[in-house]
């Protein structure tokens, strides 16, 4: 009965977390110039933090794929 509720809740909160970014998103549109080492890239601003988020995930699962497996080697 808790695992439901508990995989509702999350599902529920990475609707959220997803809407929010999405929103983000939309709203910015408009093209900036970053520099990415030697390179200065024009690209829309959603681009750019859409790329963030993607980066970001991406990190998080690596970590916390790193935390379970060192957990599950002790």
């Amino acid at each position: 009965m808790v695992n439901a509720t508990t995989n509702k809740v999350k599902i529920v909160a990475i609707a959220v977390i997803a809407l929010v970014a999405l929103v983000v998103i939309l709203q910015n549109t408009q093209a900036v110039e970053t520099k990415l080492l030697f390179l200065k890239v024009t690209m829309p601003n959603a681009a750019l933090l859409f790329g963030a988020l993607i980066v970001g995930f991406a990190i998080g699962v690596l970590t916390a794929g790193h935390i379970v497996s060192i957990a599950k080697r002790e």
